[in-house]
């Protein structure tokens, strides 16, 4: 018997998050990385590295001291709107994991109160990768405003080109040495590739939809402890 009632959803396993990997920009290294659960190890990917963007969003991470764990919050579409609500994920006296909540409201609004506990503005990157999977590229700090600054320029033309990072960029801030990606528009996407990335947007338009209205953490991002790299610029 079939029906177009939505009430089987109510017992339908909930959706995981379809990037197959979480990467982000290494600046020591020169490269960016992701961790790979079935090794158990960080895996890092040498450039040249091309990509294709298929959406963009935005949430807050981080490394609580006081607290000893990782702080993350939902991805949001409009940092300028949209509530974000940072938790810390730890454990607490007895050995358990338990979340604490860190602040909640408007970026804007709670971005000192986050910057305090340890986390940072980070922009969440969804992107097909040149073998056709679905990827994502956490950035933050100077690399965020470097991302900017050539998207600003170029929006028109993400949705149809390949975006390839051959190289570091050396920066200074103060004392402090550092690098960030150089962002580059390689060529522009075959009809094959255009229809595969049609695919991933698909996908991907399927998860946020459901996604976006819970305003979770994404759990992947959970599991892996932050890195603290000094190459932040003021976000």
């Amino acid at each position: 018997m079939s029906t177009t009632s939505n009430r089987r959803k109510a017992f339908e396993v909930p959706m995981s998050n379809p990037a197959t990997k979480f990467l982000s920009w290494k600046s020591n290294d020169k490269c960016f990385e992701y961790y790979d659960k079935e090794k158990a190890e960080n895996v890092k990917i040498q450039l040249p590295f091309k990509f294709v963007v298929l959406d963009e969003l935005a949430s807050v991470k981080g490394w609580s001291d006081s607290l000893s764990g990782t702080i993350v919050s939902n991805e949001v579409k409009f940092i300028s709107k949209e509530t974000l609500t940072a938790k810390c994920y730890h454990k607490n006296g007895k050995g358990e994991k338990v979340s604490t909540e860190i602040a909640k409201g408007i970026y804007k609004d709670i971005k000192e109160k986050v910057n305090s506990a340890g986390a940072k503005y980070h922009k969440s990157i969804y992107i097909m990768l040149d073998d056709g999977t679905l990827a994502n590229i956490q950035l933050k700090g100077a690399s965020v405003q470097k991302w900017g600054e050539f998207t600003q320029k170029n929006r028109s033309r993400l949705p149809d080109e390949w975006i390839i990072v051959e190289k570091a960029i050396d920066g200074k801030k103060g004392a402090v040495k550092f690098t960030t990606p150089e962002f580059k528009f390689l060529q522009s996407l075959s009809d094959d590739e255009m229809s595969l990335a049609d695919e991933c947007f698909n996908i991907l338009e399927t998860f946020l939809k459901a996604y976006l209205v819970k305003g979770e953490p994404v759990v992947e991002t959970i599991e892996t402890e932050v890195e603290e790299e000094h190459d932040d610029l003021p976000y």
